[in-house]
C-alpha cells in the first residue's frame, strides 16, 4: 500500500471536494465490488473478467480515467444490484491498466474523494450514477492531535505484532500529518470487516472517525497480543517436550550401558508377564500381544497409551480358564435348596437334574432357564441359591429398563471413555468363568434409536452361540458356554418370541395360606428377627396371630408384603424391650392392630350375602390370580346393553354373546322372551380403576345376567371362569392355578371350571385341592344347574 506521486494522481487530486469550490453534482461510471471498500488516497489492484467492468474501463481510459467504487451490503455470486449497494461509496483514479494472456484486465486505482449517489442514471451497458462529492473540512485543535499521536503509536506498536501487514507501511504512517489521511491509510489496511470499513467511509468528521479507527487499532492490537502470548505458551510446552524427550533418550542409554531397566521398559515386560500367565486363547493373545507391541513404540503422553493399557488390563484380569469346581453331591445340594426356599419343587427337581447329568458328563453345556411367576415368589433369592448350593460365583444383572444394546455389548474402543458390555463386566467381577448368572427382569427390557439390547442377548442366551460371545470392546470371543444363565421374569407376553425360545421357561406360582404359613416361621421371621437384633425367645406370634397377618394385612401372590408386616410387628416390640416395657413378648390375633393398625383387606359382602345378578369370577394378572365380581342391574329402556368398568373389547364381546345366548334359550332358563324389549341392562365390573379384558369371564357374565332375569342368587361361595360360545360350549382359559390359588384365599368353597381344564388342576398344591369342590363342565346349562341348584334350569333341547 503506498501514497504515490505522480501527475496522474496530483491532476486527479485536483477535483476532489476540497478543490471543488461548488461541491457540484458529476456523473461517474459505477464498479460494483463484492468485498472492496476503497478509501481516499488508497492505492489498491483490481481484476476485472467481466464484460460490462471491461468496457467501463476502456470509455474511462478515453476521458478522465475516474470511475466510482461502490460497495454491495451483501456478497451476490453474480454482479451487485443497485438495490444491494451503499450509497456512500469512493471515486478513483486509474494509474495503470493492463491484460492478461486469458483477457482479465487489471487495474492500480487510487482513491480521491468521498461522494454520496444521488441517482442511477443508467445500467447499461455498465452502471452510470450521478453523485455529489463530500467535503472534510475540519479545524485543527489539540483533541485531533492527541488523536493522530496516539493512533499512529497503536498502529506502529500493531504493525510490530501483525503479520499480515507490511513493514514499509510504518514509514508512511510516520509521514502523514493529515488526519483525514491518516484515518483512511490506517482503517483501509486493517483486517477488519466490510461493514466496520464501510462505517468508517461514511463517517464525515474527522474527529468522529479517528475516535473509531482508534478503537479498532485497540480492539486488533488486543487480539494480536493474546495470540502472541498462546504461541509463546504453546511453544514453551513444546520445547519443553523436546527437552524432556531427549533427557528421556539420554537416560535409556544410561540405563543400557549400566545393565538397567526403565521404568516404562519395566511396565512392558510386566505386562507381557502377566499376559503369558492369564491363560488367554489363542487368538485372545495374539490380539493382546499386538496391542502390546503398539504400547511399546507410543510414548506415555499420547492419548492412546491410556486407552490401549486399559484394554490390557481387561484382557488379563477376565477369567479366561479360571472355572470353579461343582460340588455334585445331589444330597447336600438339595440340603442347601430346602434350607433356603420352601416348597418349589419343580425348580429344584430340574437343578439336581442337572447335577445328575454334569456328574456324568462333566463337559455338558449350562442350561438357560426362565423363572415366570409373580412378584415376591423367590425367584432372584433362588439364583443365589442355586450358585451356593452348586459351589459356584453368583452375579446378577437387573435389564429393567435397559434400552442401549451397548449395554450388553459394550463399546467400540474408537469412544472416549469405552468399556465392556455388563455380561463381561460382571463375569471379571464374578472372576471365574463359570458363574451362576441371573439376568433380572427379562420382560422389561426395552429398545430405541441405540438398539435392541434383546437381540443382543440372542447371543448370549444361545447355547450353541455363545461359546464365542463378541463384545465390541474386546473384539475377541469370549466363551459363555460354561455360564449358568438364569433369567426372571413376571410374565412371558413381552419377551420377544426368538429369546423366549431359547430358554426353559419354569413357573413359579404364588403361594397358599398354608405355605405362607410355613414360610413365614421357618424363613421370614427367623431373618427379621436377626435383622432387628431379638432373640427366638423374645418374640412369639402365635399361628392365629399370623393367620391374621396374612388374610387381612396382605393379599399378594408373593412374599414381600408378609415380610413387611412381620418386620413392623419385630420393629414394635424392639421398641418395647428398648423402653423397658417387657422383656418378652407374645403376640396373639387380637394385639395385631396394635402394632399393624387397622385391617386392610376384608372378605367381601358378597361372598357372604349372596344376592340376584352378581356372579364371583376369576382372574389373571401378572402379579397372580384375582377374583372379581360381575353385576347386572336392569331399568326401563330401550333395550340397550351398557358396559363399565374398563374393559376391553373382548370381554365387551364376552357379555354381548351372554345377552345373545340368553334371548335365544329365554324360556329354558326361566327368563321371560321379551325381557329385554323395554328394558335396558347394565353390566359392571367393580374396581373401575384397573383395565380388564380376556374372554375368561364370558361364564361369570353369563351367570350375572341369568341370575338377575330369574331373580335367583348364585350358591354362596361358589365362583367361575370360562369363555362362552353362542351354541352355550364352555371353552378352556389359561392360569387356572393363579385363578384357584385366589379363590382359596379368599375364602371361596366351589369352583366352576372347563372341563378341558382338568389337567391343569394336577399343578395344585394337594392341600389346595383338598379344601375346594371343582365342577368341570362343558356345556352352559350345566354351569347354571351347578349355580342355581335350589332352582335347575330346565334342559336344553
Amino acid at each position: 500500500m503506498s501514497l504515490p506521486k505522480n501527475l496522474e494522481a496530483e491532476s486527479a487530486l485536483a477535483a476532489s471536494p476540497e478543490a471543488m469550490a461548488n461541491g457540484d453534482s458529476r456523473l461517474l461510471p459505477i464498479l460494483p465490488m463484492n468485498d472492496l471498500v476503497l478509501f481516499p488516497r488508497i492505492v489498491v489492484p483490481l481484476s476485472l473478467a467481466e464484460d460490462s467492468a471491461q468496457h467501463l474501463v476502456d470509455d474511462t481510459l478515453l476521458k478522465d480515467k475516474i470511475i466510482g467504487i461502490l460497495a454491495s451490503q451483501q456478497a451476490a455470486l453474480e454482479a451487485p444490484r443497485r438495490d444491494n449497494l451503499y450509497q456512500v461509496g469512493t471515486a478513483a483514479v486509474i494509474l495503470k491498466m493492463g491484460k492478461t494472456q486469458d483477457e482479465v484486465v487489471r487495474l492500480l486505482i487510487q482513491g480521491l474523494y468521498r461522494f454520496r449517489v444521488e441517482e442511477i442514471v443508467s445500467q447499461e451497458p455498465y452502471m452510470q450514477a450521478r453523485v455529489t462529492p463530500i467535503a472534510e473540512d475540519f479545524e485543527p485543535d489539540m483533541e485531533i492531535d492527541a488523536l493522530v499521536s496516539n493512533l499512529k503509536g497503536l498502529f506502529l506498536k500493531m504493525l510490530e505484532l501483525s503479520p499480515y501487514l507490511p513493514t514499509e507501511l510504518g514509514a508512511m504512517v510516520r509521514e502523514i500529518d493529515d488526519p483525514r489521511v491518516l484515518a483512511d491509510v490506517v482503517g483501509g489496511s486493517m483486517n477488519i470487516s466490510k461493514k466496520d470499513k464501510q462505517e468508517l467511509l461514511e463517517t464525515i468528521d474527522v474527529k468522529e472517525r479517528l475516535h473509531k479507527v482508534l478503537a479498532l487499532v485497540n480492539r486488533e492490537l488486543e487480539i494480536l497480543e493474546l495470540g502472541k502470548k498462546i504461541q509463546t505458551q504453546v511453544k514453551g510446552e513444546m520445547d519443553k517436550a523436546q527437552r524432556d524427550y531427549y533427557l528421556r533418550e539420554q537416560i535409556k542409554a544410561l540405563q543400557k550401558e549400566l545393565g538397567e531397566v526403565d521404568e516404562r521398559t519395566r511396565e512392558i515386560d510386566e505386562l507381557r508377564m502377566r499376559l503369558e500367565d492369564s491363560g488367554l486363547p489363542e487368538a485372545a493373545f495374539k490380539e493382546a500381544e499386538r496391542e502390546l507391541k503398539r504400547l511399546s513404540r507410543i510414548p506415555p503422553t499420547s492419548p492412546d497409551h491410556q486407552v490401549i493399557r486399559t484394554y490390557l488390563e481387561w484382557m488379563i484380569e477376565l477369567p479366561w480358564s479360571v472355572a470353579t469346581e461343582d460340588n455334585l453331591d445331589l444330597e447336600q445340594a438339595r440340603r442347601i435348596l430346602d434350607e433356603d426356599h420352601y416348597n418349589l419343587e419343580k425348580v429344584k427337581k430340574r437343578i439336581l437334574e442337572y447335577l445328575a447329568v454334569r456328574k456324568l458328563k462333566p463337559d455338558m453345556k449350562g442350561p438357560i432357564l426362565c423363572f415366570v411367576g409373580p412378584p415376591g415368589t423367590g425367584k432372584t433369592s433362588l439364583g443365589k441359591s442355586i450358585a451356593r448350593a452348586l459351589g459356584r460365583k453368583f452375579v446378577r444383572m437387573s435389564l429393567g429398563g435397559v434400552r442401549d444394546e451397548a449395554e450388553i455389548r459394550g463399546h467400540r474402543r474408537t469412544y472416549v471413555g469405552a468399556l465392556p458390555g455388563r455380561i463381561i463386566q460382571s463375569i471379571r467381577r464374578a472372576g471365574s468363568n463359570n458363574p451362576v448368572f441371573i439376568l433380572d427382569e427379562i420382560d422389561k427390557i426395552g429398545a430405541d434409536f441405540r438398539g435392541d439390547p434383546s437381540s443382543a442377548l440372542l447371543e448370549v442366551l444361545d447355547p450353541e452361540q455363545n461359546f464365542s460371545f463378541s463384545d465390541h470392546y474386546l473384539e475377541v470371543g469370549f466363551d459363555l458356554s460354561k455360564v449358568m444363565f438364569l433369567t426372571t421374569a413376571n410374565m412371558l407376553d413381552t419377551i420377544p418370541p426368538p429369546l423366549r425360545d431359547r430358554m426353559e421357561v419354569l413357573e413359579l406360582p404364588g403361594y397358599t395360606e398354608e405355605e405362607k404359613l410355613t414360610i413365614a416361621y421357618n424363613y421370614l421371621l427367623p431373618r427379621q428377627l436377626a435383622a432387628h437384633g431379638l432373640q427366638a425367645e423374645q418374640l412369639e406370634i402365635t399361628s392365629e396371630a399370623m393367620r391374621r397377618v396374612i388374610s387381612e394385612y396382605t393379599r399378594e401372590a408373593g412374599l414381600r408384603n408378609l415380610e413387611r408386616e412381620i418386620a413392623a410387628l419385630c420393629r414394635g416390640v424392639a421398641r418395647e424391650i428398648a423402653e423397658g416395657l417387657c422383656t418378652q413378648k407374645r403376640i396373639t390375633e387380637a394385639e395385631v392392630p396394635a402394632y399393624l393398625g387397622p385391617s386392610r383387606f376384608y372378605r367381601e359382602p358378597a361372598l357372604e350375602h349372596p344376592e340376584p345378578g352378581v356372579a364371583t369370577g376369576l382372574a389373571w394378572t401378572p402379579t397372580g390370580g384375582e377374583i372379581l365380581f360381575i353385576e347386572a342391574l336392569r331399568m326401563p329402556g330401550n333395550s340397550r346393553l351398557k358396559l363399565t368398568g374398563q374393559l376391553g373389547e373382548v370381554m365387551k364381546e364376552s357379555a354381548d354373546a351372554a345377552l345373545s345366548y340368553i334371548r335365544a334359550r329365554g324360556p329354558y332358563l326361566g327368563v321371560p322372551e321379551d325381557f329385554f324389549d323395554k328394558t335396558d341392562i347394565h353390566i359392571h365390573v367393580p374396581a373401575g380403576a384397573i383395565p380388564k379384558d380376556g374372554p375368561s369371564a364370558g361364564v361369570a357374565m353369563l351367570t350375572a345376567l341369568v341370575s338377575l332375569l330369574s331373580d335367583r342368587p348364585v350358591k354362596k361361595g361358589m365362583a367361575m371362569t370360562g369363555e362362552i360360545t353362542l351354541r352355550g360350549h364352555v371353552m378352556p382359559v389359561g392360569g387356572i392355578k393363579d385363578k384357584v390359588l385366589a379363590a382359596h384365599r379368599a375364602g371361596l368353597e366351589e369352583i366352576i371350571l372347563p372341563a378341558q381344564n382338568n389337567k391343569d388342576l394336577e399343578e395344585i398344591p394337594a392341600k389346595v385341592r383338598e379344601q375346594l369342590k371343582f365342577h368341570l363342565v362343558e356345556r352352559m346349562d350345566q354351569v347354571l344347574e351347578i349355580a342355581f341348584q335350589d332352582q335347575p334350569a330346565k334342559p336344553e333341547h
